[in-house]
C-alpha cells in the first residue's frame, strides 16, 4: 500500500498516563483482545478531526498534519489531509481513490482490505487474526476511565516495535505506532462523533474535470 495510506490508517497523548497510578489492571492477550473487540464493535460510524504527528526518535516533530476522517462499516473509509499538503484517500470497499490536488491527478485502483494498513483494519473491526500476529495487553486506569491496549508484534521482521490504542471510556482517543527505525506516528482523534448517520455518497469520488486519471488494475 502506498505511503499516504500508510500514514492514515489509525499516539502519545496519554501513553504514559498509567505510569505511577495507584491502581491498574493488566489483562492477558486473549482477554485484552476480547475487550478491544467489544470497543471496536461499538463503532458503526465514526467522524473525527485527526491530528497526525510524525516524530523522530528523540520526540522532535518532523511533520504535523490536519485530517478529516469518516468511517462507515463495513467498507467506507474517508481520509482527507487538509494541511500541510492536501490529499484525499477514500474507498467504498470496492474502489480506492487517491486524489492529489497539487499534482492534479487521481489514482484509482481496486480495494483490497487485506492489504490495508493495520490501523485501518482495526478501525474497521477486522481483528480476527490479530492475536496470531501480536501479543496484546491492556491497562485500565479506573480513576480516569482510560483504557490502553498495547500490541507487540510476534514476528521479528515486523516494522513495528509497539502499537498502542487508547480509549477514554468507550471513545477512541489515539493510536500510536512506534517503528523499529525510531520513527513514531501519532493519530489523535478530536471532535469525535460516533454512530451517527453518514451517507454512502461520502465514500464515492467523482474526479474533477481536467485532471489526470490513472487507473491501476482497476475493476469497476
Amino acid at each position: 500500500m502506498n505511503k499516504p495510506l500508510i500514514q492514515t490508517l489509525f499516539l502519545i497523548a496519554l501513553y504514559s498516563a498509567c505510569v505511577g497510578t495507584a491502581f491498574t489492571q493488566t489483562a492477558t492477550s486473549r482477554s485484552a483482545l476480547d475487550r478491544l473487540d467489544v470497543l471496536l464493535k461499538n463503532i458503526e460510524t465514526l467522524a473525527a478531526d485527526v491530528v497526525q504527528l510524525i516524530l523522530e526518535s528523540d520526540g522532535g516533530v518532523l511533520e504535523e498534519s490536519k485530517i478529516k476522517m469518516l468511517l462507515k462499516k463495513p467498507d467506507g473509509f474517508y481520509w482527507e489531509t487538509l494541511a500541510p499538503f492536501p490529499e484525499l484517500i477514500v474507498t467504498n470497499g470496492k474502489t480506492l481513490w487517491n486524489y492529489q490536488p497539487d499534482l492534479e491527478q487521481v489514482v484509482i485502483e481496486s480495494w483490497d482490505s487485506s492489504r490495508s494498513e493495520l490501523a485501518a483494519q482495526l478501525l474497521s473491526g477486522n481483528i480476527e487474526s490479530l492475536d496470531d500476529d501480536y501479543t496484546i495487553s491492556s491497562v485500565t486506569v479506573r480513576e480516569s476511565e482510560h483504557q490502553e491496549f498495547e500490541l507487540t508484534p510476534r514476528a521479528a521482521e515486523s516494522v513495528y516495535q509497539l502499537i498502542s490504542i487508547n480509549f477514554m471510556g468507550d471513545e477512541l482517543e489515539s493510536i500510536y505506532l512506534n517503528s523499529k527505525n525510531g520513527q513514531q506516528t501519532v493519530w489523535r482523534f478530536e471532535n469525535v462523533v460516533r454512530n451517527q448517520a453518514i451517507a454512502d455518497a461520502q465514500f464515492q469520488f467523482v474526479p474533477p474535470v481536467n485532471i489526470e486519471v490513472i487507473e491501476n488494475d482497476y475493476a469497476q
